[in-house]
Formats: C-alpha cells, sequence, structure tokens
C-alpha cells in the first residue's frame, strides 16, 4: 500500500507556472505507474498526465499537451507536475494517483488504485 501527499497549489495569474508535488510513503514506489487528475467544482475528475513506474514514459490529456511536464525521482518518491502558462480554467484541484502498470497509458480513474487528498490550484485573469 502507498500513501499519497499532494503539495504546491497556490493562487497563480494567468500566464504563470506552478510546480506540483506528491510525496509517497511506503514500499515499492518504483514499481508505480503514477497519475495526476483534476477536479473543477461541477465537473467530472479529468485526467492529466502519466508517468511509468521507470520515469521512461509520459502521457498527457490534452488540457495539459505543451503547457505541462510530469516527473518523477524514485529515490525521492516523488512525482511532480509542472505546469506553465496556466490559463483561469486550470483552476481545479489536482490530485495525484498511483496503480500498478496495467494498460498503457491509464487515463481512467478505474485504473487507480491509491489516491491523494488533492491540493487547490486557482488562476485568476
Amino acid at each position: 500500500q502507498v500513501q499519497l501527499v499532494e503539495s504546491g497549489g497556490d493562487l497563480v495569474q494567468a500566464g504563470g507556472s506552478l510546480r506540483l508535488s506528491c510525496a509517497a510513503s511506503g514500499r515499492s514506489f518504483s514499481s508505480y505507474n503514477m497519475g495526476w487528475f483534476r477536479q473543477a467544482p461541477g465537473k467530472e475528475r479529468e485526467f492529466v498526465a502519466v508517468i511509468s513506474a521507470s520515469g521512461g514514459n509520459t502521457y498527457y490529456g490534452d488540457s495539459a499537451k505543451g503547457r505541462f511536464s510530469v516527473s518523477r525521482v524514485n529515490a525521492k518518491n516523488t512525482v511532480y507536475l509542472q505546469m506553465n502558462s496556466l490559463k483561469p480554467e486550470d483552476t481545479a484541484a489536482y490530485y495525484c494517483a498511483a496503480t500498478f502498470p496495467r494498460r498503457w497509458p491509464e487515463r481512467s480513474n478505474n485504473d487507480y488504485l491509491y489516491w491523494g487528498q488533492g491540493t487547490q490550484v486557482t488562476v485568476s485573469s
């Protein structure tokens, strides 16, 4: 089992950047594919990005392509989401999630076993 704690959410102006972190506790972090999702009020949870267990492969949702970058440092049990050129529509609670590799890329909520509590990102216009 793994516990996930996100951090780095903040209030930022449009065009700005943020880096979210997700720290994992427990064993075998390097065995998990790690995903990022987001959920805005009144909307369904949306896939943002996923990174493979080794960090060698990444995949992005349409809203993240070209602006966001996912990375991980397995020695630190941490996965990151670098967000650039932020827009007001990026405002949401951002969640990290973990799963054993199943069918790449894991883009569905149902693909993931463990979830963090979320961190709030607010982008002002």
